[in-house]
């Protein structure tokens, strides 16, 4: 009997995380699953790895995901870091950033008890992270990557932006413990994104080899509450479909873990979506509507609404000031995606 064609990406969920089921837990699910389709389940008990049914589409993972020990990823600290580099000044003037980055084999916890086998970019004497750090510089910015390749497989860094093709990333594709260096100034300014470009390219992105790289317009920016969101997924049994759906990897978090706002205050959110194996992905917010930037790279160009629907490596950038205090809802507006993890919540107080 064939149970990986009788498990849906909706029966994953349901029983939080295969790997702790043995054969006869599958079995029974595969059995059940028909059955599980026509009747309601009932409200389980807070184990880890199970299913609240109290928010949208009346699926959360319960538990948490363990965010304090040494290396581990916080999904938390994330959203609102911004790496600068190492700074100096080159003899004609021009800023140089540098930072020491690498890559290695990791495996990581996407949902309570859910572990993921990733490949993981990582700064110079910090933890391995899925996505990788987020770069951020001025345009016009001297940027130097020194990129070491410590994974078993071999990879590279591909930036989305301008420059030279001899700093492209599609070569040369670097083997274990070969090193490179990228090199390049920054523009335009705006929102983009970079990752492994590998063949097969699938692999190397839906495995976790990239994140978001924000240049600065010269002056800046209209001063901001400002978070990175990158969308992303995880096929954890690798047929080729995902079973877990994210805003910076882990399901549910900004869902348990409400972002803190204040009432009146600018919102920006990087938006980023990587996805694999999904044609598109968005962002819904609910109570309110946001300034839509698209790539970032004008500022005097947006539009007013409140989903946007994206391709891989399309981002943009949104702005919205909460009106009123409470919960503002976002997520995904493929409603499977925000059953499956991708939703969470804004809290504005006054």
């Amino acid at each position: 009997m064939d149970m990986k064609s009788n498990l849906s990406r909706r029966d994953f969920l349901k029983i939080g995380t295969v790997s702790t089921l043995g054969a006869a837990g599958i079995a029974a699910l595969a059995q059940q699953s028909q059955a599980v389709a026509e009747t309601p389940p009932a409200r389980p008990e807070n184990d880890q790895g199970v299913i609240d049914h109290s928010v949208h589409g009346g699926n959360m993972t319960t538990g948490d995901v363990d965010t304090t020990s040494p290396g581990a990823f916080d999904p938390a600290k994330y959203l609102t870091h911004f790496d600068y580099g190492t700074v100096t000044t080159l003899p004609g003037g021009q800023t140089l950033r540098e930072w020491n980055i690498y890559a290695v084999d990791q495996e990581i916890e996407v949902a309570p008890g859910v572990k993921f086998p990733g490949w993981a970019y990582g700064l110079e004497g910090q933890p391995p992270q899925i996505p990788g750090p987020t770069f951020r510089c001025t345009e016009g910015d001297r940027l130097r990557f020194n990129f070491g390749n410590g994974s078993a497989h071999p990879h590279t860094i591909h930036f989305h932006g301008i420059h030279p093709p001899s700093m492209d990333g599609f070569t040369p594709v670097l083997k274990t413990g070969e090193r490179f260096t990228y090199e390049f100034d920054a523009k335009p300014f705006g929102l983009h994104l970079y990752h492994c470009h590998t063949p097969p390219l699938k692999r190397h992105i839906h495995k976790g080899l990239y994140g978001t790289f924000i240049i600065d317009p010269p002056g800046g920016r209209e001063p901001a509450h400002e978070m990175v969101m990158m969308m992303n997924a995880f096929d954890t049994n690798f047929d080729g479909e995902n079973e877990i759906y994210a805003a910076n990897t882990v399901a549910f978090h900004y869902a348990k873990h409400p972002i803190q706002v204040k009432v009146g205050d600018l919102i920006r959110i990087y938006l980023v979506n990587i996805t694999e194996f999904d044609p598109v992905n968005s962002l819904h917010l609910h109570s309110s509507m946001y300034k839509l930037f698209r790539t970032g790279t004008r500022l005097d160009h947006y539009e007013l609404t409140d989903t946007v629907t994206m391709g891989q490596g399309e981002r943009h950038i949104l702005e919205f000031a909460p009106e009123f205090p409470g919960r503002y809802m976002f997520h995904a507006h493929q409603s499977e995606l925000a059953e499956l993890g991708w939703m969470g919540f804004f809290d504005a107080r006054a």
